[in-house]
């Protein structure tokens, strides 16, 4: 499967995203996913036609293909925006609606202006500009099979040009002549387009501040042939993994690095929300984007590219933002035949008004009204405007949803369950106590000469506290699933250091972390203890307010689990689970109400993917995007009351954008079709209701949801 990605331009409206994604199935290309916010269109190919083929067949249809990664035009054509083409039509309509001022129409001016062929003339270019757009995209449209909201302005247009021509040329005088009203819907409709692109532009306003982010100037360092460091200034797009950096106080860090030398203060409130800055030294690791308070760094590139944090955040939003919640089908399935029906109510006003009024021209321009005030745009914007804020403020704030499913998902969720360690705890372990029957100093170089080859993370902080010289020096030594650390010296005696497994048939005191065995004796044992997030209780105790129920699932042993549940209040403890365990309670609770799952994204990876959603704590390392639907960034609990409460707000917010959708299109339409509105001020009102729904929409980035 060949993965593709494009940047397509010119799509306005549901229905565009409906024709593109439709040409693409039938051609036979999988996964597609299309959002009309940002114009991204992804999809995957196995055979069949190349991918040019098929941007040239997406061409036909209207739209502009590019590849994702494509520089912008340095300079587009003129007429090729929204905006230049309404400041073009403005002048003409402008002169066409002055007699509609009494002083100008009783003015000689006024008697010009009627003039039918001066009318014509002003006409002319703006109808020309119109259908260049408005025509060959409705062509386009209804040649797919799919008509768009551009066939219902083309065809309102013509209708009052033709009208008004035939009018001029058999000379029936001013009572027949529309040609102003041809004129000011295709200018207010460009207006309305223009005013829509700037609301979704706004809706997209979080992604864009991390996209300006990516390329930054690094500071590379080399060496001349003395073995003297030079510094050379360069694009970071320029650099690859391995390429040795210098980043100064003030600096954005160019790419994802490692510190080979410097104590820095660095502000990570790009990719997490957190304003406060981090402490990072030698070996630790930098995200590209984040900012350099205090300090100078001297760092290994990484990652760069579409390998870095940043980039994959980009990538997972942008995805995000391509897929349709359920909430979406509603409106796609009413969106599919939604200017057809217009299209038929037009007819049927049409035909009603001539039949009760006996006169064509009033039954034409309500006709006219019906085609222009009729929005499909706003159902298909209803839901991507809001999805766009609430991933864009959400990857804000370090909370990166991998799927837009979820932000819906969470307006049902009654459960929380939470794994314990490197969850509710900080995944950092200190020794407690110890016992020895041997002495203290030769014991500790012991055990930590056993746990320095270990791997485990309880091993690890053994080793780290408990650091001696000389190390006992081993013959062998291996780490035994099931058992620990086993080793022999070099005189043949054998050592083992495990969990109560290992000693079970010498004790029957089954409470400590970590036993010590010499050729088969018990010589001593360790606790340990893992400090609690000092979050967790605050993050606990938010959900048990929203009614939520709290579920602790550990693999720890019952006694250490129940304590923990009861310092942070939870409801349910559950211990001595295995992974598969973990795997078979989530789906049990699940079964009985929607679940949350908050882990690590790696031991609890097959759980957080049964889970309604999972929520991984694992600082967006890619088995954490690979298992869970929403991973926090800022590797504590904080923002999870955030990722609630920005998924049902956002679910608010879409069902309050389709009722409006709704609401007006039901409203509108019989309001044109008894006449009590023109043409133009539907044209008007039409591009209006879209920038309401947006505004609405980037309502989210400042509402409190948590």
């Amino acid at each position: 499967m060949e993965k593709v990605q494009w940047k397509v331009e010119g799509m306005t409206c549901s229905n565009c995203a409906l024709t593109v994604q439709k040409y693409l199935e039938k051609e036979g290309a999988q996964n597609i996913a299309v959002s009309v916010i940002n114009g991204d269109v992804s999809f995957e190919v196995n055979g069949g036609k190349e991918p040019k083929q098929l941007a040239k067949g997406v061409q036909t249809l209207g739209y502009g293909v590019a590849p994702a990664d494509a520089a912008p035009a340095a300079k587009k054509p003129f007429l090729s925006t929204h905006y230049q083409r309404f400041l073009f039509c403005l002048p003409f309509t402008a002169v066409l609606l002055l007699h509609m001022f009494p002083a100008v129409h009783q003015s000689s001016w006024g008697h010009w202006i009627m003039n039918p062929w001066v009318q014509l003339a002003l006409t002319l270019p703006v109808f020309f500009v119109g259908m260049r757009y408005f025509g060959r995209s409705a062509v386009k449209s209804l040649r797919n099979g799919v008509p768009n909201m551009n066939v219902l302005i083309a065809i309102g247009a013509s209708s009052a040009f033709i009208y008004s021509l035939i009018g001029a040329l058999m000379g029936h005088g001013a009572d027949y002549l529309f040609f102003e009203t041809a004129a000011t819907i295709i200018t207010l409709v460009f207006l309305g387009e223009h005013l829509e692109h700037l609301s979704v532009q706004t809706t997209q306003r979080s992604l864009k501040a991390l996209m300006k982010s990516q390329k930054v100037m690094a500071n590379m360092i080399a060496f001349d042939d003395q073995h003297q460091e030079l510094i050379f200034p360069i694009e970071n797009t320029q650099l690859k993994v391995g390429d040795l950096v210098l980043i100064n106080s003030g600096e954005q860090v160019p790419a994802d690095c490692k510190i080979l030398w410097g104590d820095v203060q660095v502000n990570e409130a790009l990719l997490t929300g957190e304003s406060a800055p981090v402490a990072k030294t030698k070996k630790d690791p930098l995200i590209g984007g984040s900012v350099l308070e205090q300090g100078t760094a001297k760092a290994i590139v990484t990652a760069v590219g579409n390998d870095t944090t940043l980039a994959r955040i980009l990538q997972l939003v942008k995805a995000a933002q391509g897929e349709k919640p359920p909430v979406q089908q509603l409106a796609d399935r009413i969106s599919a035949v939604f200017v057809p029906t217009v299209l038929a109510i037009a007819l049927v006003t049409f035909a009603a008004n001539w039949i009760i009024l006996k006169e064509f021209t009033p039954a034409l321009m309500r006709a006219i009204a019906v085609l222009v005030i009729a929005c499909p745009c706003a159902m298909g914007l209803a839901t991507p405007a809001a999805i766009a804020v609430g991933l864009g403020r959400a990857a804000r704030s370090g909370v990166l949803f991998r799927n837009a499913k979820s932000l819906e998902l969470f307006r049902n969720i009654r459960q929380v369950v939470f794994d314990k360690t490197g969850t509710l705890t900080t995944g950092r372990f200190r020794i407690a106590r110890f016992h020895a029957d041997i002495p203290e100093e030769e014991f500790k170089r012991i055990v930590y000469s056993l746990e320095k080859h270990s791997a485990h993370p309880l091993a690890k902080s053994i080793a780290a506290e408990w650091k001696s010289s000389p190390e006992w020096r081993w013959n062998k030594i291996e780490e035994v699933k099931g058992r620990g650390m086993v080793a022999t010296d070099r005189e043949g005696i054998h050592f083992t250091a495990g969990s109560y497994a290992v000693a079970a048939h010498l004790t029957s005191d089954d409470s400590h972390n970590i036993y010590v065995l010499r050729n088969g004796h018990l010589i001593g044992w360790l606790d340990l203890e893992d400090e609690l997030r000092p979050e967790a209780k605050q993050v606990v105790q938010y959900f048990k307010a929203q009614g939520i129920r709290t579920v602790l699932l550990s693999g720890d042993r019952r006694a250490k689990t129940e304590a923990v549940a009861a310092a942070l209040g939870i409801d349910v403890a559950i211990a001595e689970q295995t992974p598969e365990q973990k795997l078979e309670t989530i789906g049990r609770l699940n079964a009985e109400v929607p679940t949350v799952m908050v882990g690590d994204g790696i031991n609890d990876a097959p759980a957080l993917a049964k889970a309604t959603i999972g929520v991984s704590m694992s600082e967006a390392t890619q088995i954490a995007v690979q298992s869970a639907q929403v991973v926090l960034m800022n590797s504590g609990l904080t923002k999870l009351p955030l990722a609630l409460g920005l998924g049902r707000h956002t679910y608010v917010t879409i069902r309050q954008n389709l009722f409006w959708a709704f609401f007006y299109n039901i409203i509108a339409i019989p309001v044109a079709a008894f006449g009590l509105l023109t043409p133009s001020f539907g044209a008007l009102v039409m591009g209006l209701s879209d920038v309401v729904l947006a505004a609405n929409s980037v309502r989210l980035n400042f509402k409190k949801v948590a």
